[in-house]
């Protein structure tokens, strides 16, 4: 069958997750057969690198021996079970042990899940669980970051920060995001590194004041944050950090999923950058991706408390089907030795230093490259651009793309809300709201929830015109000016707002 028939096949039963589907109707779906290494196979015979190992998980390519025959061995003794009523397999029990070894706690206790974003929201439950049974049921409110990712359950979306999850009418209420780490683009002019993570310290202590530290169940961070760009904190920033939550009693909780198994140079993103979490979420390189599998990792105080919270009620009411499946623990404890005896941990120490002089080489000849960041093998590079060009670039798609949409919604009066679709077109430049002053459509709701200045379109008319053709302007009735801080804005902008 050629592969025109299996793409229109895919297309036909199939639902894409974050996609951009104009890319996939004008180049069509591609239908993979098998993986060779790290190479994937479609159903044409061309080899495509796969350069992101799948999700992140992929780690020891597509056809490692000795992960596939791990699970056939065990598919053939005892091919499923899970981990209720006071029972689970052997393999269960030892890679829980295995967990805890290679955790940085003394002891702990392993939970499983199918994946990272089940960890997470397990996590989450765990946390209320606990703080209900210590008597403080007010304890309910996660902080997270912006540009943060954990996940795509109603719960551990919420803890994400992207703009994005707006379209499931997300985050629900009681989960904060924080400023996010990324001094490169986050900080302010002629501001140092080490002002800015005590900025962002200040910040950590001002929202416990104001939201109450009886009302804070917990903090969860990725040690670099994955999906929202590969960004590392700045220097310090965990240092500066950990303590204020520790002297609040917050736990602490290092999302692993990414960084987990080597990935930085270390076991863990959390020893890389030098603090210790109260518990650590795990999935993806855990199984190498050859299983759906997620774990939480409880280090010795959460643990206790747990044990101590369970033991009035006799039980914990949460679980999964196929948590703790015997096919996935013996493929997890191969993956990981796979990964911490085969050389795929020590080959990022030793090569990454030759990565990034590569890069630094490349970003060195190119002046459109602004910054090499990233530690281990994730490293990413940022382009530059012409920020006012981009800017505006994002409000003419927008304003192409909210009439397009409302046609198709039977016209919708223009006034009532600002569409999905544009808050995500318009996401990027929103969160460049420090560096540039641009206009976008966002609807006040989420304006506010990210703490921006938002002057009505109507006040500002001569102000966008300036920016904008009049053509666009006329089409766009619900235009907005985002900026941070009124020192931000145009200089009459900022005096239309203080006259107000």
């Amino acid at each position: 069958m050629d592969e025109k028939s299996w793409s229109a096949r895919a297309e036909t039963v199939s639902m894409f997750g974050f996609t951009d589907l104009p890319s996939v109707e004008r180049r069509g779906t591609i239908v993979l057969t098998h993986g060779e290494g790290p190479y994937v196979i479609d159903t044409q015979g061309r080899r495509w690198l796969d350069a992101n190992s799948g999700l992140w998980n992929m780690v020891a390519g597509f056809d490692h021996k000795g992960l596939t025959e791990a699970a056939k061995a065990q598919y053939d003794r005892f091919p499923g079970y899970h981990a209720f009523f006071g029972r689970m397999s052997d393999q269960t029990v030892m890679l829980s042990e295995k967990l805890v070894e290679v955790s940085p706690f003394a002891r702990g206790k392993v939970f499983y899940t199918n994946s990272g974003s089940e960890a997470n929201d397990t996590m989450v439950k765990m946390l209320w669980f606990l703080h209900r049974a210590e008597g403080n049921p007010n304890r309910r409110k996660i902080l997270t970051r912006w540009n943060a990712y954990h996940g795509v359950t109603a719960v551990s979306a919420s803890m994400t920060g992207k703009p994005y999850n707006e379209v499931f009418g997300l985050p629900l209420p009681g989960f904060i995001h924080l400023t996010c780490p990324h001094f490169w683009r986050e900080g302010k002019p002629g501001e140092s590194e080490a002002e800015f993570v005590a900025r962002l310290a200040a910040e950590l202590e001002e929202v416990i004041a104001r939201e109450g530290a009886d009302t804070i169940a917990g903090f969860f961070a990725e040690p670099v944050q994955g999906a929202g760009g590969v960004i590392p904190p700045a220097q310090g920033y965990f240092q500066a950090l950990v303590p204020i939550l520790k002297k609040h009693g917050i736990p602490v909780i290092s999302d692993e999923v990414i960084c987990g198994f080597g990935r930085t140079g270390s076991t863990w993103g959390c020893e890389t950058y030098g603090f210790t979490p109260d518990a650590i979420i795990s999935s993806k390189n855990l199984t190498a991706g050859f299983f759906p599998m997620g774990a939480v990792i409880l280090g010795p105080e959460l643990s206790d408390r747990l044990d101590a919270a369970i033991a009035p009620i006799e039980e914990f009411p949460h679980g999964f089907t196929a948590s703790g499946h015997p096919v996935g623990c013996a493929i997890a404890l191969k993956a990981i030795d796979v990964v911490m005896n085969e050389g795929l941990a020590q080959n990022v120490i030793d090569k990454a230093p030759r990565m990034e002089a590569g890069l630094r080489d490349i970003m060195q000849r190119h002046e459109n490259i602004g910054e090499l960041r990233g530690v281990g093998q994730l490293r990413p590079v940022a382009l530059l651009v012409d920020q006012a060009q981009e800017a505006e670039r994002r409000v003419l798609v927008c304003a192409e793309l909210v009439p397009r949409e409302r046609r198709h919604r039977n016209q919708v009066a223009l006034g009532d809300r600002v569409d999905a679709i544009a808050d995500q077109a318009a996401a990027a430049a929103a969160q460049d709201h420090h560096r540039v002053r641009v206009f976008v459509p966002l609807e006040r709701r989420i304006a506010a929830r990210r703490d921006l200045e938002v002057a009505p379109f109507a006040a500002q008319a001569v102000l966008v015109e300036q920016h904008l053709t009049r053509d666009v302007a006329k089409r766009r009735a619900a235009l907005v000016l985002v900026a941070h801080r009124l020192d931000a804005l145009p200089a009459v902008a900022g005096q239309r707002l203080a006259d107000r």
